[in-house]
């Protein structure tokens, strides 16, 4: 077998490195609405330094977290089936966004034809939508 598992560190070397680590985050483990804003900022930080790169020194800790705010996510904010302007009108209202607010997705006007059914989301406003609220881009599809 060539992939041989990697030896496993003592709990004692985990906690050295896992305690500065929880320390400088703040949040590691999103339970409350705090956390869940902390997190959130932390991981808008995050992103404006790793962007799309996968090999980022940090995408590890982008993803570890993104993975925390899913859980509180799925737990506290289920987005119901839904056409996908009702997925976004849901969102804004969960996050207290105006249209405006979502000026680094789409302009004012466009979010607005979105949301009465005028127009359709296309795939690169999806994404972005996506990346803004941390789901999947097919919600929005």
């Amino acid at each position: 077998m060539g992939n041989a598992l990697k030896s496993v560190p003592k709990p004692q070397a985990i906690l050295r490195a896992w305690l500065p680590f929880k320390q400088l985050i703040g949040v590691t483990t999103v339970r409350t609405k705090r956390d869940y804003a902390q997190v959130r900022a932390t991981i808008d930080t995050l992103l404006d330094e790793v962007g799309d790169d996968e090999n980022h020194p940090l995408a590890e800790v982008l993803y570890y977290l993104a993975d925390q705010i899913k859980s509180y996510e799925d737990e506290h904010f289920r987005i119901p089936e839904a056409a996908p302007n009702e997925v976004l009108r849901f969102l804004m209202e969960q996050h207290g966004l105006k249209q405006e607010d979502l000026g680094d997705c789409a302009p004012q006007s466009r979010i607005s034809d979105i949301l009465t059914g005028k127009r359709s989301i296309s795939k690169e406003i999806a994404k972005r939508l996506a990346q803004r609220f941390h789901v999947r881009a097919d919600v929005f599809l």
